[in-house]
């Protein structure tokens, strides 16, 4: 008997190993386009872009410091973290382990309805496998928090009912809990999943036993204090607030009956899929609109009175789906309702109940069938899964880059104002500022108090040189939004020049006061103090850009620079060298550095740096007179170190065309110094003369001073 159960047992394993490599070969298959895509929307903010990535430390912000990343979803970017260890920033990793997230979650629900002897169980997590309406949170990077965090709802979900239906003990519910809150580690949505577990106990038992409420309260609990921490960073660090977010309670419900409806039509005909929906016009005075609440509630309605006769299975199916999807059904502000109130991530979890619901059909019709018309069924069903993994895979395409997104989404929703905007900066990001500024112009055209596409326009403007078209976009922009950074830090950059500084000044405070973490408004504040003479101003404005961004390495330059013009040279030499370390190969922080060890005299180890920097950049025309003048002014110079800096100097006047004051200056003091005074005052003439019609009076005077020195054969070292 032992042997017989042990044969039924390992013949089960292999049952559930073949089918879960089924279902991963399924999925892989038919996100095999995804593979092959980059970066497209916010993944610079969650990957390119998120240096809390690059070190340990950023790794403890992620858990540690909100506000280091876009959102609060720690486990997500610990994810993110370990990859960047492994491939850096190749995408192909990250959509790979997007797509095993995606197939593992499929295998999980399976086991899940397996568990609950749901008909069709298999089929259901080959359908959630290949459904294309969940193509945009495979094949988007950024909506790893979706997968990450299906994975721990569906592990949580299962380990729940091992412990409540097959009384497994304790440890059960210890992991069930642990996982729920790793999901929401992940993405608070998965909050509902206490209020999914009653609907499925419920369906299990047609009663909620009081101990059965008392175990999930730990999990309501932990789910609602995430949920408002969620709602709270919305609102106020993303930005889910103002009057594109300002609705009645019953406008919401207008939205909330008419996104369910979308979705449910989305997932039976999943065509014409796109990034950004139309936005549509809610207004509670039209009749129409309420027929979409009316038909969900009526839909309800029968699934529940007709429940002893069909069963409570559809029932719970559209239940579950309208639970998990209430979070984005608009009764809570998130980001992208500015632009549109359904996206196809959104109804990624909720589609489980829709999926399972026609799965389960489907497996029943069948078995009732004859044995020739089953296998004709079967075939039918084939082609349905088929159909869809062929639309899965065209739709992956569409991920493939910016360009290609933005350009599809256009195709199908060619109002979408967003989609302009980003198209356009897709176009300004390559040069092609025509074609940039037309999409600028159409969405404001669509949205004209889209404060974003104003000040891209200006950018725009700018860098074909229409300077007071750019200041128009510029300030109407910040017309539409008074404290809007970018466009005052973009204003300030275009002012700050001779005659408008102080204008600029105040566009730069007014961008650091509205975003206290813009680095390089901070750094931009601080060149400008630095013009105006206000030194110790634009230091304090330089540390705190590098306290924002540790890896800025043009404003450690900047800060270095303006630390050594206070004469703190160690402290200036300490931020040159930390540029260094992050970028051998930034030219500016190596000369840099070597002035400042020449302003300490150690003329050597100066020496030493511009060497190396000419050896990455032999026409460096500044390191090649500074070597020169170095190897004069070494005091145990030899006749050697002399020629070199004739050279040297020499090499440098060659490549300004002899036409540059300052080298010719420092061709005349190496002439000199190696005994050449004829060719010296030849130099120093032709310096002089160009100074001369250069009117700079200062310099003349210094010029003949070293004239006369030359001609009395009396270099000056």
């Amino acid at each position: 008997m032992s042997w017989d159960l042990a044969k039924d047992s390992a013949f089960y394993m292999s049952q559930v190993i073949t089918k879960a490599i089924l279902i991963l070969a399924v999925t892989l298959v038919v996100y095999i386009p995804a593979v092959g895509a980059g970066y497209i929307w916010d993944d610079d903010a969650y990957v390119t872009g998120n240096r809390t990535l690059r070190s340990v430390d950023g790794l403890g912000e992620v858990w540690f410091k909100f506000g280091a990343t876009p959102q609060y979803y720690p486990l997500v970017h610990t994810s993110y973290w370990l990859e960047y260890r492994l491939w850096g920033l190749n995408p192909a990793g990250y959509h790979v382990v997007n797509i095993l997230l995606h197939a593992i979650g499929a295998v999980l629900l399976w086991r899940i309805l397996e568990l609950l002897k749901v008909p069709g169980a298999f089929l259901a997590g080959v359908l959630f496998a290949v459904h294309p309406v969940h193509v945009e949170s495979v094949a988007w990077i950024t909506e790893r928090k979706n997968l990450l965090s299906g994975v721990f709802y569906l592990g949580s979900a299962l380990c729940y009912l091992r412990y409540a239906l097959a009384d497994k003990g304790v440890k059960f519910y210890a992991a069930s809990l642990i996982l729920f809150i790793c999901a929401l580690l992940s993405k608070t949505v998965t909050a509902t999943l206490p209020a999914a577990l009653l609907l499925v106990l419920w369906l299990k038992y047609k009663r909620i036993r009081l101990s059965e409420i008392a175990a999930l309260v730990p999990l309501f609990v932990i789910g609602v204090g995430f949920g408002l921490l969620t709602v709270w960073m919305e609102r106020w660090r993303v930005g889910a607030v103002g009057a594109e977010w300002d609705f009645t309670f019953v406008e919401r419900f207008l939205i909330a009956g008419r996104a369910v409806c979308f979705y449910i039509y989305k997932l039976i005909f999943p065509l014409q899929l796109t990034f950004i929906y139309s936005r549509w016009d809610i207004d509670g005075g039209l009749w129409w609109q309420y027929l979409f609440i009316a038909v969900v509630v009526l839909v309800i309605g029968c699934l529940w009175f007709a429940r002893r006769r069909i069963g409570m299975g559809p029932f719970a199916a559209l239940a579950f789906f309208v639970v998990t999807l209430f979070p984005a059904l608009g009764f809570f502000n998130v980001y992208p309702m500015r632009f549109s109130f359904v996206a196809d991530h959104f109804q990624y979890l909720a589609s489980i109940g829709p999926i399972t619901l026609a799965a389960g059909l489907a497996s029943i019709i069948i078995s009732r069938f004859r044995a020739e018309t089953r296998n004709m069924a079967m075939a039918g069903l084939v082609l349905v899964l088929l159909t869809l993994g062929v639309l899965t895979w065209r739709q992956c395409r569409i991920y493939k880059d910016l360009e290609t997104l933005w350009t599809d989404t256009l195709a199908k929703n060619p109002d979408a104002w967003m989609a302009h905007t980003n198209l356009g900066l897709v176009f300004a990001s390559r040069g092609h500022y025509d074609q940039a500024m037309g999409h600028y112009r159409r969405a404001i055209e669509l949205k004209p108090d889209h404060a974003e596409a104003h000040n891209d326009l200006g950018v725009a403007l700018e860098r074909v040189s229409r300077v007071d078209e750019a200041h128009a976009s510029y300030r109407r922009a910040l017309q539409l939004r008074p404290d809007y950074a970018e466009a005052h830090y973009n204003m300030g950059n275009s002012l700050a020049g001779p005659g408008r500084l102080d204008e600029a000044v105040g566009h730069f405070r007014q961008a650091v006061k509205a975003a206290p973490g813009h680095a390089a408004a901070c750094n931009s504040l601080g060149l400008a103090l630095k013009l105006q003479g206000r030194i110790d101003e634009a230091i304090s404005y330089y540390r705190r850009a590098v306290e924002i961004d540790p890896d800025y390495t043009d404003t450690r330059n900047n800060l270095g620079s303006a630390l050594a013009q206070r004469g703190e040279m160690e402290e200036a030499i300490s931020q040159f060298q930390i540029v260094l370390d992050m970028r051998a190969d930034d030219e500016e922080a190596r000369f840099n550095l070597a002035l400042a060890l020449n302003l300490q005299g150690k003329l050597t180890e100066s020496l030493r740096q511009f060497k190396w920097l000419l050896e990455s950049n032999p026409n460096h025309v500044a390191a090649l007179v500074k070597v020169a003048q170095v190897l004069v002014a070494l005091p145990n110079g030899d006749a050697n170190d002399l020629a070199e800096a004739v050279d040297f100097a020499k090499r440098a006047a060659e490549l300004t065309g002899y036409r540059d004051t300052e080298v010719l200056v420092a061709l005349a003091d190496s002439y000199a110094a190696a005994g050449r005074s004829q060719d010296a005052v030849s130099a120093a003439q032709k310096a002089l003369s160009l100074a001369a019609r250069a009117g700079n009076k200062e310099l003349m005077v210094r010029i003949r001073s070293r004239l006369r020195a030359y001609k009395q054969t009396n270099p000056q070292r």
